[in-house]
């Protein structure tokens, strides 16, 4: 970022036990202080997919472990993520054990088709865990949308880099060994 970011400056007050937890977190994951810990896990927070509306666009992950063993769940998977195509970038396959896999699916598109993928993984028999997480939140088409839906917007806000899905292609590595 070339500009300096305005501060706004505000007391929080912690419980005694809590401020010494989070001064242990924050000890442990290096950080020079309370602020720039906190300003990361307020990122996080605001990325958290029910934080998020459905209609925007966002890049993330749907992370799961299932057993690999459980009649035609591998085939019912991949089935699933040849119907969302347009929203998988890559995935990574690693085998677990003897039984189970883990599997990490990188997407990108709409948030609500991306719930209704992550909520049809998830409820297959023999899924162990599916988790979708956001890291990415479209702010170009945040500013479009606001734009027509009559909002005020900040026109000096022009991005000077776009990587936008029609600007670059992106192949699809599927690596899978079962």
């Amino acid at each position: 970022m070339a500009d300096k970011e305005d501060l706004t400056r505000f007391g929080v007050a912690f419980p005694t036990p809590l401020i010494e937890q989070f001064d242990q977190y924050i000890e442990e994951q290096g950080y020079k202080n309370r602020s720039e810990a906190f300003r990361d896990l307020v990122r996080k927070t605001l990325l958290q997919p029910s934080a998020l509306q459905s209609d925007q666009d966002v890049a993330g992950t749907i992370v799961m472990v299932y057993d690999h063993h459980i009649s035609d769940l591998p085939i019912r998977l991949m089935e699933l993520q040849h119907e969302a195509h347009h929203d998988i970038i890559s995935n990574m396959h690693v085998h677990l054990n003897h039984d189970q896999c883990l599997e990490v699916i990188a997407v990108r598109g709409n948030l609500g088709r991306l719930r209704h993928l992550h909520q049809q993984i998830q409820v297959q028999k023999g899924v162990l865990y599916a988790e979708l997480s956001v890291t990415y939140v479209d702010e170009l088409n945040k500013l479009a949308h606001a734009q027509s839906s009559g909002q005020d917007h900040n026109p000096d806000q022009s991005p000077d880099h776009n990587h936008s899905a029609g600007q670059h292609g992106h192949s699809h590595h599927h690596r899978s060994a079962d």
